[in-house]
């Protein structure tokens, strides 16, 4: 009896130094991985150790009688452990095979329900000395036939899902033998506890699960070298698809395009076929960036990738250049077939996107270039058809196709740009003022700021001569922000020089007034120059309000509040002003100069001019009255209410050194 103690205590003490090792291994894979199936498997290995030092104990303890409360002790322990081994071992598995995370709310239900079962497991008939079989069955046979049930569902789940890598397989065909092994052991304990035979199916037991916990050891650590491997394969086909594909449309780059576009063009001129390029820009995409935020926006331009490589065109290459630009290739017989191909991508882009319980609705416009109509080569075929997207852009329409026209306007603008870029480094671009004169004071209102163009070749030049090219250029928003900064330098030179303060209105384009960012630069202009916010006036045209009538609500309201004053310049020439005039809140309305030019021999001009401005002061708005150049004019105006006017009749447009006169006048 003292060898076969000696000898189970030296075995089982053998099995907990192992597992020991192991678990040390697997708890050093996780400090390296952070992989949270291998910590689940590290407590596995954890509680198997444990209850080998148990066994080691209850060796020792064999001579005295169960219903001690330290041998109770011991039981429970062990129980608990035989069920924390194969819970975590089971959701170590689950988490290994599928990539999920287990939640540390399922984690905690599996540690209570362990701790119930092996209480209950323990309690029963613990303190019963007669009890004797009825505690068997409690602590070997139901633990045996629950482990088993386990282990077969655990082998099942293997089976169905894939893939079956080897180590996977390992764990199947070592979830089948240990599943088999205690059910069989369950069933024998239940019907042949008594037999001569059952003694060493016991001993056999033993051995069995000495073996297969080993080669559960062994089989995590292959299982945790095949994932590491599969994962830095998977790492690199990851990396080479990004290298190749945009990462959040999944179409291909702009350096992939240009690679294949020439052997599809090669192809197409070998089997004499046309290929057609079409650009694609989203209008206004940075106002749904801004408005909606960059989730939506990027969960637009995926679904617009989407609805192009699922389109019944089949395009050959679908790509995104850049931002919100798409590239499309497709062959064609007709050019009938490329407006069906147009009309069909503004279809599938003019329909809803919907987002967050939001219906969004977006619009495009198409340039396209055909080949080998128009370019032999994939850059000359991109950069015809940028042309046409630019043509269709600034003109307002859908779709257009490339022109040898088109090329001179496209030299024209790259060298414009490159002179534009240069005079704003350079400040070149200077300011002259137009004074405007308040009528019931006949004193100096403020003046407005107009850009004029030094240029070092040409001489002055006029906005009339740069402006368009600007706005072609989308350098709108670089320029506004250059000539509001000029208008608070020279507010400071005057306070300096003149000890003079007057206001000094800036002309804003739609763009800079939409950008979130403009309120921000201003007050950064303002505490830089140290300028009073109420010297700042913004004009801004009935076309940047109806761009987006609630956002220019929100910027003028902001603006107000600052104490910066918001005019509608060129009233009367956009849409619908006398409906959304009393919604703006703005300080001044500004009369375009096309109703006053004939307000002398033209009644009809007088009768508008004077409901203008009756509806302006109606509504609590001041009123100026732009390009008056006669004192017919101005008496006219002075009769009607006008507060104030600026035309040539005042002053033009004069450089800062003229305006000096203004400043210095008592």
């Amino acid at each position: 009896m003292i060898e076969h103690i000696a000898a189970r205590t030296f075995l089982y003490s053998t099995e907990a130094l192992v597992f020991g090792v192991l678990t040390f291994l697997l708890w050093m894979f996780y400090q390296g991985l952070g992989r949270q199936y291998v910590k689940l498997w590290t407590v596995s290995l954890g509680f198997v150790c444990l209850y080998n030092i148990i066994m080691v104990v209850q060796s020792l303890t064999a001579l005295l009688p169960d219903t001690v409360p330290s041998k109770i002790l011991l039981e429970w322990l062990y129980q608990f452990s035989r069920f924390m081994f194969i819970t975590f071992l089971t959701l170590g598995i689950f988490s290994a095979k599928k990539g999920h995370r287990i939640v540390p709310k399922v984690v905690i239900i599996s540690i209570i329900a362990v701790l119930v079962l092996s209480v209950l497991n323990t309690l029963i008939c613990a303190f019963d000395p007669t009890h004797v079989y009825d505690r068997f069955y409690l602590r070997e046979t139901l633990p045996a036939f629950l482990i088993g049930c386990t282990f077969f569902a655990m082998s099942s789940f293997l089976i169905w899902h894939k893939p079956h890598h080897f180590s996977s397989r390992i764990f199947t065909y070592f979830s089948i033998a240990c599943g088999g092994k205690y059910l069989f052991y369950s069933f024998a304990s239940t019907v042949a506890l008594t037999e001569w035979w059952f003694q060493y199916l016991q001993n056999f037991s033993m051995y069995f699960d000495i073996g297969s916990s080993a080669v559960l050891g062994f089989s995590m650590l292959i299982w945790m070298q095949g994932a590491e491997r599969n994962a830095a394969v998977t790492a690199m086909n990851k990396a080479q698809y990004l290298g190749k594909h945009d990462s959040l449309t999944g179409t291909l780059n702009r350096a992939q395009v240009l690679e294949r576009l020439p052997t599809i063009m090669e192809k197409s001129a070998r089997k004499d076929n046309k290929l057609c390029v079409i650009l694609i820009d989203i209008k206004r995409f940075k106002f749904i960036n801004d408005t909606y935020g960059l989730k939506t926006g990027d969960f637009i331009l995926g679904e617009i990738a989407n609805r192009i490589r699922n389109s019944i065109f089949k395009p050959l290459i679908v790509g995104r250049l850049s931002g919100d630009s798409f590239v499309i290739v497709i062959d064609y017989d007709n050019k009938q077939e490329i407006e069906q191909v147009t009309h069909h991508i503004h279809e599938l882009i003019g329909r809803s996107f919907q987002f967050d319980g939001q219906d969004i609705f977006v619009q495009c416009s198409l340039g396209y270039c055909c080949f080998p109509q128009f370019s032999k080569s994939a850059e000359d075929l991109l950069q015809n058809a940028n042309l046409a997207l630019y043509h269709a852009e600034t003109h307002n329409i859908a779709s257009t196709e490339f022109s040898h026209e088109m090329e001179v306007q496209g030299r024209h603008l790259l060298a414009m740009e490159k002179a534009i870029k240069h005079g704003i480094k350079n400040e070149e671009f200077e300011l002259y003022y137009q004074p405007q004169l308040n009528l019931l004071t006949n004193k100096l209102e403020g003046v407005e700021a107009l850009v004029r163009w030094n240029h070092p070749e040409k001489g002055v030049l006029s906005p009339d001569a740069f402006l368009s090219d600007v706005e072609a250029l989308g350098l709108n928003s670089r320029f506004d922000v250059y000539v509001l900064e000029k208008a608070c330098q020279a507010h400071k030179r005057w306070i300096e020089n003149y000890k003079k303060r007057i206001t000094i209105a800036v002309n804003m384009t739609a763009v800079e007034f939409q950008d979130p960012r403009l309120i921000s630069t201003i007050q950064k202009f303002l505490l830089k120059y140290e300028m009073s916010p109420k010297y700042l006036e913004l004009e801004i045209t009935e076309n940047v309000v109806m761009t987006d009538l609630h956002m220019a609500m929100n910027t003028i309201v902001t603006l107000q509040n600052l104490g910066i004053k918001v005019s509608i310049d060129d009233f009367g020439t956009g849409y619908s002003s006398l409906a959304y005039l009393r919604e703006l809140p703005i300080d001044k309305i500004k009369i375009d100069r096309s109703f006053i030019k004939e307000m002398a021999s033209n009644d009809s001009d007088v009768t508008i001019v004077k409901s203008m401005i009756k509806l302006s002061h109606g509504l609590g708005k001041r009123v100026l009255a732009e390009g008056v150049e006669t004192a017919e004019q101005l008496q006219m105006l002075r009769n009607l209410g006008c507060d104030a006017i600026q035309g040539y009749y005042i002053s033009k447009p004069v450089p800062e050194q003229e305006l000096a006169k203004y400043l210095v006048r008592k």
